[in-house]
Protein backbone atom coordinates (compact mmCIF):
# COMPACT_ATOMS: atom_id res chain seq x y z
CA UNK A 1 0.00 0.00 0.00
CA UNK A 2 0.85 3.90 -0.45
CA UNK A 3 1.36 6.06 2.71
CA UNK A 4 2.60 9.43 3.49
CA UNK A 5 6.12 9.88 3.10
CA UNK A 6 8.28 12.55 3.92
CA UNK A 7 9.54 13.08 0.02
CA UNK A 8 6.04 13.63 -0.98
CA UNK A 9 5.28 15.99 2.05
CA UNK A 10 8.43 18.22 1.33
CA UNK A 11 7.31 18.52 -2.01
CA UNK A 12 4.14 19.56 -1.26
CA UNK A 13 5.77 21.86 0.97
CA UNK A 14 7.11 24.40 -2.04
CA UNK A 15 4.92 27.12 -0.54
CA UNK A 16 7.15 27.09 3.21
CA UNK A 17 10.22 26.55 1.40
CA UNK A 18 10.23 22.79 1.74
CA UNK A 19 9.83 23.18 5.91
CA UNK A 20 7.85 20.68 7.14
CA UNK A 21 7.63 21.11 11.29
CA UNK A 22 6.58 24.88 10.75
CA UNK A 23 3.76 23.68 7.87
CA UNK A 24 0.65 24.97 8.73
CA UNK A 25 -1.59 23.97 5.27
CA UNK A 26 -0.98 20.87 3.07
CA UNK A 27 -2.87 19.62 -0.02
CA UNK A 28 -2.30 15.62 -0.12
CA UNK A 29 -5.05 14.82 -2.90
CA UNK A 30 -5.06 12.08 -5.58
CA UNK A 31 -1.94 10.72 -4.27
CA UNK A 32 -3.10 7.08 -4.37
CA UNK A 33 -2.83 7.04 -0.38
CA UNK A 34 -3.84 4.25 1.34
CA UNK A 35 -2.41 4.87 4.79
CA UNK A 36 -2.49 8.04 6.71
CA UNK A 37 0.13 8.15 8.85
CA UNK A 38 3.67 10.54 10.62
CA UNK A 39 1.57 13.86 9.55
CA UNK A 40 0.66 13.96 13.72
CA UNK A 41 4.75 13.52 14.06
CA UNK A 42 6.30 15.96 11.52
CA UNK A 43 3.63 18.60 10.94
CA UNK A 44 2.53 19.36 14.31
CA UNK A 45 1.44 23.32 13.56
CA UNK A 46 -1.20 22.37 11.23
CA UNK A 47 -4.17 24.00 10.60
CA UNK A 48 -5.81 22.77 6.77
CA UNK A 49 -4.90 18.86 5.62
CA UNK A 50 -6.47 18.09 2.44
CA UNK A 51 -6.48 14.71 1.90
CA UNK A 52 -9.26 13.87 -1.00
CA UNK A 53 -9.50 11.39 -3.21
CA UNK A 54 -7.20 8.58 -2.00
CA UNK A 55 -7.46 4.73 -0.75
CA UNK A 56 -8.11 5.99 2.81
CA UNK A 57 -9.71 3.18 4.79
CA UNK A 58 -9.38 4.91 8.25
CA UNK A 59 -9.40 7.90 9.76
CA UNK A 60 -6.00 7.62 11.76
CA UNK A 61 -3.01 9.20 13.60
CA UNK A 62 -4.04 13.05 13.19
CA UNK A 63 -5.38 13.22 17.09
CA UNK A 64 -1.97 15.11 17.68
CA UNK A 65 -2.88 17.89 15.24
CA UNK A 66 -4.37 20.23 18.12
CA UNK A 67 -4.24 23.01 15.94
CA UNK A 68 -6.06 21.45 12.57
CA UNK A 69 -9.06 23.41 12.14
CA UNK A 70 -10.24 21.85 9.00
CA UNK A 71 -9.67 18.41 7.39
CA UNK A 72 -10.76 17.08 3.94
CA UNK A 73 -11.06 13.67 3.51
CA UNK A 74 -13.98 13.42 0.91
CA UNK A 75 -13.90 10.59 -1.96
CA UNK A 76 -11.87 8.07 0.28
CA UNK A 77 -12.83 4.55 1.57
CA UNK A 78 -13.61 5.33 5.37
CA UNK A 79 -16.53 3.47 7.15
CA UNK A 80 -16.72 5.30 10.65
CA UNK A 81 -15.77 8.42 11.88
CA UNK A 82 -13.23 7.88 14.58
CA UNK A 83 -9.97 8.86 15.94
CA UNK A 84 -10.52 13.11 16.10
CA UNK A 85 -11.26 13.68 19.90
CA UNK A 86 -7.08 15.01 20.06
CA UNK A 87 -8.30 17.48 17.12
CA UNK A 88 -9.49 20.34 19.86
CA UNK A 89 -9.66 23.00 17.20
CA UNK A 90 -11.73 21.11 14.59
CA UNK A 91 -14.63 23.45 13.01
CA UNK A 92 -14.97 22.22 9.56
CA UNK A 93 -15.16 18.15 8.80
CA UNK A 94 -15.47 17.04 4.82
CA UNK A 95 -16.53 13.02 4.45
CA UNK A 96 -18.35 13.56 1.55
CA UNK A 97 -18.67 10.41 -1.24
CA UNK A 98 -17.08 7.86 1.47
CA UNK A 99 -18.93 4.56 2.99
CA UNK A 100 -19.96 5.70 6.43
CA UNK A 101 -22.92 3.44 7.53
CA UNK A 102 -22.04 3.72 11.07
CA UNK A 103 -23.99 6.43 11.72
CA UNK A 104 -23.68 5.80 15.61
CA UNK A 105 -20.11 6.70 15.13
CA UNK A 106 -20.60 10.57 14.84
CA UNK A 107 -21.02 10.29 18.61
CA UNK A 108 -17.20 10.61 18.63
CA UNK A 109 -17.52 13.94 17.18
CA UNK A 110 -18.90 15.36 20.46
CA UNK A 111 -15.45 16.20 22.12
CA UNK A 112 -15.30 18.72 19.20
CA UNK A 113 -17.06 21.14 20.82
CA UNK A 114 -15.69 24.11 17.84
CA UNK A 115 -17.20 21.43 14.73
CA UNK A 116 -19.80 23.93 12.86
CA UNK A 117 -19.43 22.33 9.56
CA UNK A 118 -20.17 18.89 8.70
CA UNK A 119 -20.40 17.09 5.06
CA UNK A 120 -21.85 13.67 4.87
CA UNK A 121 -23.42 14.02 1.57
CA UNK A 122 -22.68 10.60 -1.12
CA UNK A 123 -22.26 8.26 2.31
CA UNK A 124 -24.94 5.46 2.75
CA UNK A 125 -25.51 6.49 6.17
CA UNK A 126 -27.68 9.38 4.72
CA UNK A 127 -30.13 7.28 3.26
CA UNK A 128 -31.65 6.11 6.40
CA UNK A 129 -34.49 7.44 7.76
CA UNK A 130 -34.51 10.25 10.44
CA UNK A 131 -30.07 10.36 8.72
CA UNK A 132 -30.46 14.56 9.47
CA UNK A 133 -32.57 14.63 12.91
CA UNK A 134 -30.39 11.98 14.66
CA UNK A 135 -27.06 14.30 13.53
CA UNK A 136 -28.58 17.31 14.74
CA UNK A 137 -29.93 16.01 18.03
CA UNK A 138 -26.67 14.40 18.28
CA UNK A 139 -24.15 16.95 18.09
CA UNK A 140 -25.55 20.26 19.84
CA UNK A 141 -22.70 22.70 18.07
CA UNK A 142 -23.31 22.08 14.55
CA UNK A 143 -24.56 25.39 12.46
CA UNK A 144 -24.29 23.49 9.01
CA UNK A 145 -24.76 19.77 7.93
CA UNK A 146 -24.41 19.47 4.78
CA UNK A 147 -23.71 23.06 3.66
CA UNK A 148 -27.65 23.38 4.93
CA UNK A 149 -28.15 25.56 7.92
CA UNK A 150 -29.55 24.06 10.67
CA UNK A 151 -32.43 25.88 12.05
CA UNK A 152 -33.31 26.49 16.29
CA UNK A 153 -36.94 25.49 15.12
CA UNK A 154 -35.42 22.06 13.40
CA UNK A 155 -33.07 21.33 16.33
CA UNK A 156 -36.13 21.52 18.86
CA UNK A 157 -38.12 18.92 16.69
CA UNK A 158 -34.83 16.77 16.51
CA UNK A 159 -34.34 16.49 19.96
CA UNK A 160 -38.24 15.76 20.91
CA UNK A 161 -38.07 12.80 18.41
CA UNK A 162 -34.68 11.84 19.21
CA UNK A 163 -35.33 8.49 21.30
CA UNK A 164 -37.58 7.22 18.29
CA UNK A 165 -34.93 8.16 15.22
CA UNK A 166 -32.32 6.63 17.71
CA UNK A 167 -34.24 3.55 17.47
CA UNK A 168 -34.50 3.32 13.62
CA UNK A 169 -31.20 4.51 13.04
CA UNK A 170 -29.85 1.22 14.80
CA UNK A 171 -31.97 -0.52 13.01
CA UNK A 172 -30.92 0.49 9.99
CA UNK A 173 -27.37 0.85 10.71
CA UNK A 174 -27.04 -2.90 11.83
CA UNK A 175 -29.07 -4.21 8.50
CA UNK A 176 -26.74 -2.25 6.50
CA UNK A 177 -23.51 -3.85 8.77
CA UNK A 178 -25.12 -7.44 7.57
CA UNK A 179 -25.04 -6.42 3.83
CA UNK A 180 -21.41 -5.10 4.41
CA UNK A 181 -20.11 -8.30 5.74
CA UNK A 182 -21.65 -10.26 2.90
CA UNK A 183 -19.96 -7.46 0.55
CA UNK A 184 -17.01 -8.26 1.98
CA UNK A 185 -17.17 -12.02 1.69
CA UNK A 186 -18.08 -11.62 -2.13
CA UNK A 187 -15.42 -9.59 -2.49
CA UNK A 188 -12.51 -11.93 -0.88
CA UNK A 189 -14.37 -14.46 -3.36
CA UNK A 190 -13.99 -12.68 -6.53
CA UNK A 191 -10.04 -11.47 -5.51
CA UNK A 192 -9.21 -15.31 -4.88
CA UNK A 193 -10.56 -16.13 -8.50
CA UNK A 194 -8.73 -13.76 -10.11
CA UNK A 195 -5.55 -14.85 -8.44
CA UNK A 196 -6.29 -18.52 -9.37
CA UNK A 197 -6.92 -17.40 -13.07
CA UNK A 198 -3.65 -15.42 -12.90
CA UNK A 199 -2.36 -18.41 -11.74
CA UNK A 200 -3.49 -20.49 -14.56
CA UNK A 201 -2.33 -18.08 -16.88
CA UNK A 202 1.07 -17.71 -15.35
CA UNK A 203 1.80 -21.64 -15.76
CA UNK A 204 0.18 -22.27 -19.42
CA UNK A 205 2.44 -19.17 -20.64
CA UNK A 206 5.59 -21.31 -18.73
CA UNK A 207 4.41 -24.72 -20.41
CA UNK A 208 3.92 -22.23 -24.00
CA UNK A 209 7.62 -20.80 -23.57
CA UNK A 210 9.68 -23.99 -22.91
CA UNK A 211 8.96 -26.86 -26.14
CA UNK A 212 10.50 -29.93 -25.48
CA UNK A 213 13.66 -29.31 -27.60
CA UNK A 214 16.32 -26.71 -28.27
CA UNK A 215 15.97 -27.34 -32.23
CA UNK A 216 11.71 -27.20 -31.82
CA UNK A 217 12.31 -23.69 -29.74
CA UNK A 218 14.35 -22.24 -32.64
CA UNK A 219 11.98 -23.31 -35.06
CA UNK A 220 8.75 -22.17 -33.28
CA UNK A 221 10.14 -18.85 -32.00
CA UNK A 222 10.34 -17.05 -35.54
CA UNK A 223 6.83 -17.74 -36.21
CA UNK A 224 5.49 -17.97 -33.01
CA UNK A 225 6.38 -14.46 -31.48
CA UNK A 226 3.39 -12.93 -33.97
CA UNK A 227 1.06 -15.29 -33.51
CA UNK A 228 1.46 -14.99 -29.52
CA UNK A 229 1.60 -11.36 -29.55
CA UNK A 230 -1.62 -10.98 -31.34
CA UNK A 231 -3.37 -13.52 -28.76
CA UNK A 232 -2.06 -11.74 -25.66
CA UNK A 233 -3.64 -8.41 -27.09
CA UNK A 234 -6.85 -10.23 -27.82
CA UNK A 235 -6.67 -12.13 -24.67
CA UNK A 236 -5.72 -8.54 -22.59
CA UNK A 237 -8.70 -6.83 -24.74
CA UNK A 238 -11.26 -9.83 -24.00
CA UNK A 239 -10.10 -9.30 -19.75
CA UNK A 240 -10.51 -5.89 -19.91
CA UNK A 241 -14.04 -5.49 -21.46
CA UNK A 242 -15.47 -8.13 -18.82
CA UNK A 243 -13.80 -6.41 -16.14
CA UNK A 244 -15.43 -2.81 -16.83
CA UNK A 245 -18.70 -4.91 -18.08
CA UNK A 246 -19.24 -6.72 -15.01
CA UNK A 247 -21.35 -5.17 -12.72
CA UNK A 248 -20.20 -4.97 -9.02
CA UNK A 249 -21.40 -3.00 -6.24
CA UNK A 250 -19.73 -0.07 -5.37
CA UNK A 251 -17.35 -0.59 -2.56
CA UNK A 252 -14.09 0.64 -1.10
CA UNK A 253 -13.09 -3.35 -2.39
CA UNK A 254 -14.29 -2.86 -5.81
CA UNK A 255 -12.85 0.93 -5.33
CA UNK A 256 -9.85 -0.29 -4.74
CA UNK A 257 -9.80 -3.13 -7.03
CA UNK A 258 -10.61 -0.64 -9.94
CA UNK A 259 -7.34 0.88 -8.56
CA UNK A 260 -5.13 -2.12 -8.64
CA UNK A 261 -6.13 -3.33 -11.72
CA UNK A 262 -5.77 0.40 -13.58
CA UNK A 263 -2.25 0.07 -11.92
CA UNK A 264 -1.56 -3.09 -12.76
CA UNK A 265 -2.27 -2.47 -17.10
CA UNK A 266 0.06 0.70 -16.14
CA UNK A 267 2.82 -1.36 -15.34
CA UNK A 268 2.34 -4.02 -17.80
CA UNK A 269 1.70 -1.30 -20.44
CA UNK A 270 5.59 0.01 -19.28
CA UNK A 271 6.75 -3.59 -18.97
CA UNK A 272 6.05 -3.71 -22.63
CA UNK A 273 7.39 -0.40 -23.70
CA UNK A 274 10.63 -1.23 -21.55
CA UNK A 275 11.48 -4.50 -23.23
CA UNK A 276 11.02 -3.30 -27.28
CA UNK A 277 13.36 -0.77 -25.49
CA UNK A 278 15.95 -3.20 -24.52
CA UNK A 279 15.20 -5.27 -27.44
CA UNK A 280 15.65 -2.76 -30.16
CA UNK A 281 18.81 -3.11 -31.77
CA UNK A 282 21.36 0.71 -31.79
CA UNK A 283 21.41 1.81 -35.17
CA UNK A 284 24.52 1.42 -37.35
CA UNK A 285 26.65 4.59 -37.83
CA UNK A 286 30.45 3.07 -38.28
CA UNK A 287 30.71 -0.39 -39.30
CA UNK A 288 33.62 -2.93 -37.58
CA UNK A 289 36.11 -1.80 -40.38
CA UNK A 290 35.28 1.74 -39.68
CA UNK A 291 33.30 2.44 -42.81
CA UNK A 292 31.17 5.69 -41.72
CA UNK A 293 27.45 4.68 -43.27
CA UNK A 294 24.75 6.92 -44.90
CA UNK A 295 21.82 7.34 -42.50
CA UNK A 296 18.87 9.04 -42.35
CA UNK A 297 16.50 7.25 -39.37
CA UNK A 298 14.41 10.33 -39.22
CA UNK A 299 13.40 10.05 -42.75
CA UNK A 300 13.92 13.97 -43.84
CA UNK A 301 14.53 15.45 -47.14
CA UNK A 302 17.77 16.91 -47.07
CA UNK A 303 19.80 18.60 -49.96
CA UNK A 304 23.52 18.78 -50.47
CA UNK A 305 25.23 21.92 -52.19
CA UNK A 306 28.88 21.99 -53.30
CA UNK A 307 29.25 26.17 -52.99
CA UNK A 308 32.33 26.04 -55.62
CA UNK A 309 32.42 30.13 -55.60
CA UNK A 310 32.73 30.16 -51.92
CA UNK A 311 34.82 27.09 -51.39
CA UNK A 312 32.01 25.33 -49.10
CA UNK A 313 29.44 22.36 -48.84
CA UNK A 314 25.85 23.39 -47.49
CA UNK A 315 23.66 20.88 -46.13
CA UNK A 316 20.11 21.88 -46.09
CA UNK A 317 18.37 19.63 -43.74
CA UNK A 318 14.09 19.84 -43.65
CA UNK A 319 13.57 19.28 -39.99
CA UNK A 320 10.13 20.05 -38.69
CA UNK A 321 9.54 23.80 -38.89
CA UNK A 322 8.04 23.88 -34.84
CA UNK A 323 10.61 21.23 -33.60
CA UNK A 324 13.00 23.06 -30.99
CA UNK A 325 16.56 23.59 -31.73
CA UNK A 326 17.42 21.80 -28.23
CA UNK A 327 16.47 18.45 -29.78
CA UNK A 328 18.80 19.07 -32.55
CA UNK A 329 22.37 17.79 -32.13
CA UNK A 330 25.27 18.61 -34.85
CA UNK A 331 28.43 17.15 -35.19
CA UNK A 332 30.32 17.98 -38.16
CA UNK A 333 33.71 15.46 -38.50
CA UNK A 334 36.20 16.48 -41.65
CA UNK A 335 34.61 13.60 -43.60
CA UNK A 336 31.22 13.08 -42.51
CA UNK A 337 27.96 15.17 -40.43
CA UNK A 338 25.63 13.68 -37.80
CA UNK A 339 22.41 15.31 -36.93
CA UNK A 340 20.55 13.79 -34.06
CA UNK A 341 16.96 14.70 -34.42
CA UNK A 342 14.58 13.94 -31.32
CA UNK A 343 17.60 11.09 -30.74
CA UNK A 344 17.38 9.41 -34.42
CA UNK A 345 20.46 9.80 -36.17
CA UNK A 346 20.86 11.54 -39.78
CA UNK A 347 24.41 11.16 -41.00
CA UNK A 348 25.89 11.96 -44.38
CA UNK A 349 29.50 11.15 -46.19
CA UNK A 350 30.94 13.98 -47.68
CA UNK A 351 32.09 14.46 -50.94
CA UNK A 352 35.05 16.20 -50.15
CA UNK A 353 37.35 16.71 -46.71
CA UNK A 354 36.22 20.00 -44.76
CA UNK A 355 36.96 21.87 -41.54
CA UNK A 356 35.09 21.33 -38.87
CA UNK A 357 36.36 24.55 -36.24
CA UNK A 358 35.07 26.71 -38.78
CA UNK A 359 31.79 24.63 -39.62
CA UNK A 360 28.37 26.41 -38.57
CA UNK A 361 24.57 25.87 -38.50
CA UNK A 362 21.94 27.85 -38.02
CA UNK A 363 17.87 27.26 -38.54
CA UNK A 364 15.89 28.99 -41.74
CA UNK A 365 13.58 31.62 -40.14
CA UNK A 366 11.12 31.19 -43.15
CA UNK A 367 11.39 27.44 -43.27
CA UNK A 368 13.04 26.24 -39.90
CA UNK A 369 15.19 23.96 -42.00
CA UNK A 370 18.62 22.87 -40.30
CA UNK A 371 21.56 24.77 -43.06
CA UNK A 372 25.14 23.83 -42.03
CA UNK A 373 28.22 25.45 -43.84
CA UNK A 374 31.53 23.94 -43.85
CA UNK A 375 34.36 25.41 -45.89
CA UNK A 376 36.34 22.83 -47.54
CA UNK A 377 39.65 22.03 -45.88
CA UNK A 378 41.51 22.82 -49.35
CA UNK A 379 41.79 26.55 -50.65
CA UNK A 380 41.25 26.54 -54.86
CA UNK A 381 41.58 29.38 -56.37
CA UNK A 382 39.68 29.45 -59.64
CA UNK A 383 40.16 31.53 -62.94
CA UNK A 384 37.52 33.67 -63.82
CA UNK A 385 36.00 32.43 -66.98
CA UNK A 386 36.24 35.74 -69.26
CA UNK A 387 39.77 36.51 -70.10
CA UNK A 388 40.61 40.54 -70.56
CA UNK A 389 42.24 40.79 -73.92
CA UNK A 390 45.27 43.16 -72.57
CA UNK A 391 46.74 41.34 -69.62
CA UNK A 392 49.11 43.06 -67.42
CA UNK A 393 52.42 41.93 -66.80
CA UNK A 394 52.03 43.12 -63.11
CA UNK A 395 48.40 41.27 -62.80
CA UNK A 396 50.38 37.91 -63.74
CA UNK A 397 53.43 38.71 -61.26
CA UNK A 398 50.43 39.34 -58.22
CA UNK A 399 48.90 36.26 -58.95
CA UNK A 400 51.78 33.88 -59.32
CA UNK A 401 52.67 35.47 -55.57
CA UNK A 402 49.37 34.95 -54.24
CA UNK A 403 49.64 31.32 -55.65
CA UNK A 404 53.26 30.69 -53.97
CA UNK A 405 51.62 32.39 -50.80
CA UNK A 406 48.93 29.97 -50.65
CA UNK A 407 50.96 27.24 -51.14
CA UNK A 408 49.50 26.37 -55.19
CA UNK A 409 51.39 25.87 -57.69
CA UNK A 410 48.92 26.62 -60.02
CA UNK A 411 49.99 28.79 -62.67
CA UNK A 412 47.30 30.88 -64.97
CA UNK A 413 49.33 30.14 -68.54
CA UNK A 414 48.52 31.97 -72.34
CA UNK A 415 48.70 30.53 -75.60
CA UNK A 416 50.80 32.78 -77.60
CA UNK A 417 49.29 31.28 -80.93
CA UNK A 418 45.22 31.11 -80.13
CA UNK A 419 46.08 35.33 -79.29
CA UNK A 420 47.59 38.47 -80.81
CA UNK A 421 47.88 41.22 -78.87
CA UNK A 422 51.26 43.98 -78.29
CA UNK A 423 53.95 43.05 -76.40
CA UNK A 424 53.27 46.04 -73.61
CA UNK A 425 56.74 46.09 -72.23
CA UNK A 426 58.29 46.92 -75.72
CA UNK A 427 56.06 50.43 -76.33
CA UNK A 428 58.63 52.26 -75.17
CA UNK A 429 62.10 51.60 -75.84
CA UNK A 430 65.66 52.97 -74.53
CA UNK A 431 63.98 53.85 -70.99
CA UNK A 432 65.02 52.64 -68.24
CA UNK A 433 62.16 50.87 -66.36
CA UNK A 434 61.90 52.91 -62.72
CA UNK A 435 60.31 51.57 -59.59
CA UNK A 436 63.43 48.44 -59.62
CA UNK A 437 65.64 49.24 -56.73
CA UNK A 438 66.37 52.31 -54.02
CA UNK A 439 66.17 55.30 -55.48
CA UNK A 440 69.84 56.66 -55.95
CA UNK A 441 70.76 61.22 -54.86
CA UNK A 442 73.86 62.66 -57.05
CA UNK A 443 75.83 65.31 -55.12
CA UNK A 444 75.76 68.65 -56.61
Amino acid sequence: FLSVTEDLVRRRAEHNNCEIFSLEEISLHQQEIEKLEYLDKWCRDLKILYLQNNLIPKIENVSKLKKLEYLNVALNNIERIENLEGCEELKKLDLTANFIGELSSIESLKCNIHLKELFLVGNPCTEFEGYRQFVVATLHQLKYLDSKEIERSERIKALQNYPEVKQKIREQEQAYLLKRAREKEEAQRRMQERKDKKQKQMEAKLEFDSPDSPQEKENDQAEGDGDQEMCRTVEDDEEDRRFWEEPTPYTPESRLETHRYIEEKRRAKENIRESKKREKHPWTLVTAEGKVLNVNVPKLHFSLKDDEENNQIILELAVYRHLDTSLLDVDVQPTYIRVLVKGKPFQLVLPEEVKPDSSSAKRSQTTGHLVVTMPKAKEIILAKQNVSASVKHSDCNTLQKNARRSGQVEKLEVDPSKYSFPDVTKIIQGKERTGQGPLKLHPE
